[in-house]
């Protein structure tokens, strides 16, 4: 396995983009603020507050999932599958950092996601 100490960089820097992105999105959503003045501005505010929003939640998940990350280092497991134990392939940790599933675990649970998803 590559140097754990490099991982726990790259993640404490995705971490810190992370937290500014959903900050921001937070912001540009108008959480915590008024500036609505009329029904013309609340329905202009209304749509771009739901697509803010949306970024937000995204960027608060892999946020999760990064902190998730860290405390798997932490606690001496990060590089090992979830699922059984077994090394998370090297490439995978480099896309994804926060990677706690070997690539066989990762697509059956994504299989299995698309099996419960109602389709149209």
């Amino acid at each position: 396995m590559t140097d754990i100490q490099e991982f726990k960089r790259r993640l404490l820097d995705l971490e810190a983009r992370a937290v500014a992105r959903t900050d921001r999105a937070m912001e540009a959503a108008g959480i915590g603020r008024d500036t609505v003045h009329d029904s013309g501005d609340a329905s202009h505010a209304t749509a771009a507050a739901s697509e803010q929003f949306t970024e937000a939640e995204l960027s608060a998940g892999t946020l999760g999932e990064i902190r998730a990350a860290l405390g798997r280092i932490d606690a001496g497991t990060f590089g090992a599958c979830a699922v059984d134990g077994a090394p998370i392939e090297e490439a995978r940790l480099a896309a994804v950092p926060w990677a706690a599933h070997c690539l066989v675990h990762a697509e059956q649970a994504e299989a299995a996601d698309d099996d419960t998803m109602p389709t149209l």
